[in-house]
């Protein structure tokens, strides 16, 4: 029997763990707190570790930290819960794993990256690492899924009526964000709770993710900057001016070192997640952006930073845009990497053609995609989708307009789809 929680919301990801236990001795999986990867594991393990459980002292961690196999003889598979904070436990895992080669053994969880002297193997071949997200428009029912990526990579979508969407409801899509507990809340309610992870994160997390006494004020700075770039191409000379601007405290000024650390233990965090770049061939020779586009794990951080609500979204559509690219760009890495895709995004630095979403499949085809928050723009996009198209030596399997506001999928004439991102899945 699985320790399954009640009113547990299955999840895209518990295929995936099905299939890896499997095929491997341990999976871990990594993702920012609160967004469910504790419940997802007790769906698929028959016995629990925790070791951050302040309920009993963190009596479980310190029995690991005396004796590791103190810890690790009970029912498969086990679920160690936030391992990293006893890291040893990677590599005693890997030696088990290598001992009697069972599948299946064990599931880590953890919201951090841990220091990695702390450890010796990577666990390749036993230990199979997957990444956790919040949850999709999909995945939280805001979404009715009448097409998948599937669907568009095979050519097999179908022109559809759908119900409106008003922008009132993306908005408040977008400041609620994929959190499982907020699901359910109203915005104002969710947005105090995004503050509340964002400010636990500056009073604790920066800190204890590896002992450097970081500064709050800095860091503080950092998010604000990187809230304000949010869904943008910017590299960290932009990040630096920014935080010039945004503070007249010489003492909050931040040097190119502090900033790649800063950025690295976001990272760690799982905090912020990137767009790289997309590096297929095309017959123009001009310089190719090799920058990432950047992105909080959920566009509901970067509201809480800047104190977004819905109703200041709607009178700045600028920002809005740029958080809807954000929101859509979430799902698509869910639904991506859910059937072994992965997600990018295209700039030609000298000739400005871009598109806001690159998904690659295992075979090497991809699709194409702009995003829009109206429908006004959908010629603008097919343009761009189109240029794109001509340069292109590998031709797109597919290419798409994801809009906000539009009630229907639709095939164009001219071959590009158009649909809302709340009719998408995998």
């Amino acid at each position: 029997m699985s320790l399954t929680k009640q009113g547990y919301i299955p999840r895209l990801i518990d295929q995936e763990i099905e299939r890896n236990l499997k095929l491997f001795g341990a999976i871990s999986i990594e993702g920012p707190k609160w967004c469910g990867k504790t419940w997802t594991a007790l769906n698929h393990c028959n016995s629990v570790t925790y070791l951050n459980n302040t309920a009993d002292n963190f009596r479980e961690k310190h029995l690991a930290e005396m004796d590791i196999n103190l810890v690790l003889d009970k029912d498969y598979p086990q679920l160690i819960d936030e391992w990293q904070e006893v890291p040893e436990i990677w590599d005693a895992i890997r030696f088990k794993c290598d001992q009697d080669k069972q599948k299946g053994k064990y599931i880590l969880t953890g919201s951090s990256v841990p220091v990695t002297n702390k450890f010796h193997h990577s666990g390749a071949g036993r230990i199979c690492k997957m990444n956790m997200y919040t949850m999709s428009l999909y995945e939280s029912n805001n979404s009715s899924g009448d097409v998948s990526l599937r669907d568009l990579f095979d050519n097999n979508v179908h022109n559809k009526l759908l119900d409106n969407i008003k922008l009132e409801h993306i908005a408040d899509l977008i400041v609620k964000g994929g959190w499982p507990e907020a699901i359910n809340l109203d915005s104002r309610d969710a947005l105090k709770i995004s503050q509340s992870y964002i400010e636990a994160v500056l009073e604790k997390d920066i800190i204890q993710i590896d002992g450097i006494n970081r500064e709050k004020s800095k860091m503080e700075m950092l998010l604000r900057s990187l809230a304000r770039n949010e869904s943008t191409i910017s590299n960290n000379n932009v990040l630096i001016k920014d935080i010039d601007n945004i503070t007249s405290d010489r003492d909050l000024l931040i040097s190119r070192n502090t900033l790649a650390d800063y950025l690295n233990v976001l990272d760690r965090l799982h905090i912020i997640k990137n767009q790289n770049s997309f590096m297929y061939k095309i017959r123009s020779r001009l310089n190719v952006g090799k920058i990432a586009k950047r992105h909080f794990v959920d566009p509901s951080l970067g509201c809480a930073i800047l104190n977004i609500t819905p109703e200041k979204l709607m009178n700045d559509l600028e920002t809005f845009g740029l958080y809807f690219e954000a929101l859509c760009e979430r799902d698509l890495r869910i639904y991506s990497e859910s059937i072994g895709a992965k997600l990018y995004h295209y700039r030609e630095n000298d000739t400005g053609i871009e598109v806001d979403a690159i998904i690659e499949i295992a075979d090497g085809e991809y699709g194409a995609i702009e995003i829009k928050l109206g429908a006004n723009k959908e010629e603008e996009a097919a343009s761009s989708l189109k240029r794109f198209y001509e340069l292109a030596e590998v031709k797109p399997k597919f290419m798409c307009i994801i809009c906000g506001l539009y009630n229907a999928v639709v095939r164009r004439p001219d071959g590009i789809y158009v649909l809302p991102i709340t009719a998408l899945k995998p």
